[in-house]
């Protein structure tokens, strides 16, 4: 059966893992969910990510991270742009996710790219999720 919306598919999955305790999800393979992993990775909301070649698409095992307490270091995830309701923003009307402690993350022309690198490189593009 074929997914409607593989990227909030990609999130649900980080979202129930981190509540879950997991050490690691597996995400079927896209270069979209690389390039929100590779972000959630230099961010600091995940330790690392791995990519499986297994079968036709691959896989994305996103190994979680938790605080020195084991508290989640996502503590919230959020879809934005949908599938029934794109979001398009310019550069300079890209909101801020909770006054700057979140990362709003982007799909532009220079790739997948956290709101600070999009407003800073004076690019704007589809604001794929919110993460806090």
């Amino acid at each position: 059966m074929s997914m409607s919306d593989p990227l909030a598919d990609m999130l649900t999955r980080l979202r129930n893992g981190a509540r879950a305790r997991f050490e690691s999800v597996d995400i079927p393979l896209s270069k979209l969910k690389v390039g929100v992993a590779k972000v959630l990775k230099e961010e600091g909301y995940i330790t690392d990510y791995q990519i499986i070649d297994q079968g036709v698409q691959g896989i994305l095992k996103v190994n979680l991270k938790y605080g020195p307490n084991d508290e989640q270091i996502i503590t919230g995830i959020r879809r934005v742009s949908k599938p029934g309701l794109r979001q398009y923003k310019k550069s300079a009307n890209i909101p801020k996710v909770m006054s700057g402690l979140g990362v709003g993350i982007l799909s532009t022309s220079r790739g997948v790219l956290t709101d600070r690198e999009a407003r800073k490189l004076n690019v704007g593009g589809e604001l794929l999720c919110e993460v806090w």
